[in-house]
This record gives structure tokens, C-alpha cells and sequence, in this order.
């Protein structure tokens, strides 16, 4: 069981932090609730009592005989502060401690996580900017915030992660090292999904990816620190904390997004399914079954992969998937291995795959090779270890 302390910034916020409360003390989590004096505001403390089951204050002085604003932070496993706002960002900044909450981020030593939630004009102001950037120099975790409904009618980036994608954050976050952000720093591009052709208006040609594997690694790397973009291909899965999700339906789009952007990336990882064929033409109408079976011509779609190791900068590592089945001439991994020659990325994660095997499932099981011919076998398992033990040998190519 860890240890957790929920900071609570002042900010509307603050009411989705009561469902993050209750995802972490329902996975076994002893948390402690410090809101700010404004929070309170905006939810009250008998709320936070009431899901936390421990006392609630924002005051330095309420129980000043147990020394809260030392011991909170000294015992903490983690703190992460859910909204953090532009205010409670600054402060932790600049080191002031003025109320329970900026003490405890002094005295903790253990990793911190902020998620900010703001307006867009305020996260994008130069001060804030500084801020996060003085934060993250510091090894904490500043989440990029999402994109979406912010306070009134105003829509934009600022808005506040949904509990589910922060808890993912948090869980990722206790599980790895003291100094687990490893890539921190870093500009990462991840495909996803599986791309579709149109045959027709109402029906396309496509595969069975669900995108799991791909959102996976988004997320792991965002926990790891890292600026992510994620070009997802027909995916509906939330979007992970502190990922930039750009939707894209055929491979054409998926290869114009992933190359534009693949050119400020340190790595670019391409975990889509994208089709190797599309019919040369979509019928303007809908296909009916009173005019017999239709004849589909196929053409080859770009290659994605290929194009991205041509024209990659020299200190960018490029990452394949190949989803094999074997067939009478070679194995599966020695199809991969074919591939990995073929294609010249640095690494290819290949699997084998099948009925329940790979797609669409939680779990998965990969070989990952790499150019200089080593083999690392990652066994059944969540996808985001394998997603973690693929950033770790992408860390090990920046390193080398």
C-alpha cells in the first residue's frame, strides 16, 4: 500500500479530484487530502474527509503539535497535486510556502506529480511556461494538459486530464525508480490503431488493431517525462495524460501527420497497423448485393516506415512493429527478423499473432530486435511493460 498525498489547487477543477480519490483509495491506497484554502471553495473538507477517511486542513496551524507541514511530505510515497494551477505552480516554482500544501511539496522527497488545469491564455503565458519549465528541470512531473471544454463557453488546451488516464499516470509513476524520468526532455512520435481504405461510402477495408499497444506506449513515455504526439488510426480509447492525440483515418494521413511531425522527434515509434493495400478507387454510391460482387482493384500504400528511416536525422531512433503469423516458409520471428533487414529501423517489436494473440487484447508478448542482432524476449504481460521495455532500449540508443 503507498503512501499518496492529493494536493488540491483552488480551481473548478477540483470536483474531478474527488473521483480521482476515490480510483486511488480503491486500488488499496492510503491517501491524504491537502487542499489549499481556496479548493475548499470549491469542494469542502467534510467531501475529502469523507472519501479519504482521514482529517482534512489547508491550515499550518491546525494540529501544529504533529508538525503536519514536515511529516506529510517526509512519509509521503508520492504527491501529486490534481488541479495544479497557474498560481500553485508559480509558488512551487519559486519555493514559497505559505499554506499546508507548498510546505509539503518543500519537505517531500519523493516524486511529484503536478496536473495542471488553467485556462488556455494562462498555460500558454510566458511566466507559466518558465514555471513548468523550472519544475520539470527539477525532476518533477508536470503533466501536459488536455485539450477540450474549459470554464463557460471557452474551449481549448487547459483543461484538466480525466481521473482515469491521472490514475494511470500515478500507478506508472509508483512503479518506477527514484529517477524515473528518463525522458524528460525528449520529443517522441507513436502511432496506433489500424488504418482504413473506403471500398465504398458506408464500408472500408481494415485489421483487427485496437490501438492498446500503441496508447500504451503514449502513455508510458508521457509518465516517463517525455513530450508526446500520437497519431491514432480509428482508436476509442481515452486519451492518456499528457498526450497530444491526432486522429487520422487512412494510411495516406497517418503517413503525411507521423512524417511532419517526426521531424522535431528525438524517436518516433510505429506501432499502427497500416494497410499494405487500398482499393484504387472508392464507388461514389453504395455498393448493392442485386448487382453481383463487386471486383475491388488494390493498389500499394506508401510505406511509412521506410520513409521515416530515409529520411530520419542522425540522432533519431526509429522503432517498427511486425504482426506475424508465420507461414510455410519461415516462423513468425524469422519473418520479423526478414523484416528488421528489410526495413533498416533500429529495433522492431514483432509478434506473433492470432486469434486472441496481440489484438485487441490487454496483455501481449513480443520479441524486440534490434540492428546489431540482439534479441530481447518480453514475456506475456500488460502492454505497458512491454511499452516500458521498449522505451528502455530506445534510452539505451540516445545513451550509446
Amino acid at each position: 500500500m503507498s503512501r499518496i498525498v492529493l494536493g488540491v489547487a483552488g480551481g473548478i477543477a477540483a470536483y474531478k479530484s474527488c473521483d480521482l480519490l476515490r480510483r486511488l483509495t480503491e486500488t488499496g491506497h492510503d491517501v491524504r487530502v491537502v487542499p489549499t484554502a481556496t479548493a475548499l471553495q470549491f469542494v469542502g473538507a467534510a467531501t475529502w474527509a469523507a472519501l479519504s477517511g482521514k482529517p482534512v486542513s489547508a491550515d499550518l496551524m491546525d494540529d501544529v503539535h504533529e508538525v503536519p507541514h514536515v511529516r506529510i511530505g517526509q512519509e509521503a510515497d508520492l504527491v501529486v497535486v490534481a488541479p495544479a494551477t497557474a498560481n500553485l505552480l508559480a509558488k512551487a516554482a519559486h519555493g514559497l510556502a505559505d499554506d499546508l500544501l507548498t510546505n509539503v511539496l518543500l519537505t517531500a522527497r519523493c516524486p511529484i506529480v503536478m496536473v495542471p488545469a488553467m485556462h488556455t491564455e494562462m498555460w500558454e503565458h510566458p511566466a507559466t511556461a518558465d514555471n513548468v519549465a523550472t519544475l520539470r528541470r527539477r525532476g518533477i512531473l508536470v503533466v501536459e494538459p488536455a485539450e477540450g471544454r474549459l470554464t463557460g463557453t471557452d474551449s481549448g488546451k487547459g483543461r484538466m486530464p480525466e481521473p482515469a488516464a491521472i490514475l494511470s499516470i500515478i500507478e506508472q509513476t509508483l512503479g518506477r525508480p527514484a529517477d524515473g524520468l528518463d525522458l524528460a526532455g525528449k520529443h517522441v512520435v507513436v502511432s496506433a490503431g489500424g488504418t482504413r481504405e473506403s471500398i465504398d461510402p458506408v464500408r472500408f477495408m481494415g485489421n483487427r488493431s485496437s490501438g492498446r499497444q500503441g496508447y500504451a506506449l503514449a502513455s508510458s513515455a508521457a509518465a516517463r517525462g517525455a513530450h508526446v504526439t500520437l497519431v491514432a488510426a480509428n482508436v476509442e480509447l481515452p486519451t492518456p495524460a499528457g498526450v497530444t492525440v491526432i486522429p487520422v483515418v487512412t494510411a495516406e494521413e497517418l503517413k503525411n501527420e507521423v512524417l511532419s511531425r517526426a521531424r522535431a522527434a528525438d524517436a518516433v515509434v510505429m506501432a499502427a497497423a497500416v494497410a499494405d493495400f487500398r482499393p484504387s478507387a472508392s464507388a461514389e454510391h453504395k455498393l448493392k448485393k442485386g448487382e453481383g460482387a463487386p471486383t475491388v482493384v488494390l493498389e500499394p500504400t506508401d510505406d511509412v516506415l521506410a520513409a521515416l528511416v530515409a529520411g530520419r536525422p542522425d540522432h533519431q531512433v526509429v522503432v517498427g512493429f511486425a504482426a506475424e503469423t508465420g507461414d510455410e516458409r519461415a516462423t513468425w520471428l524469422e519473418l520479423g527478423r526478414e523484416k528488421l533487414a528489410r526495413k533498416g529501423c533500429d529495433l522492431l517489436v514483432v509478434n506473433q499473432v492470432g486469434e486472441a494473440m496481440a489484438f485487441g487484447t490487454e496483455d501481449n508478448a513480443a520479441v524486440v530486435l534490434d540492428r546489431e542482432g540482439n534479441e530481447t524476449v518480453v514475456s506475456t504481460g500488460p502492454k505497458l511493460a512491454l511499452a516500458h521495455v521498449v522505451w528502455d532500449l530506445v534510452r539505451s540508443r540516445w545513451s550509446d
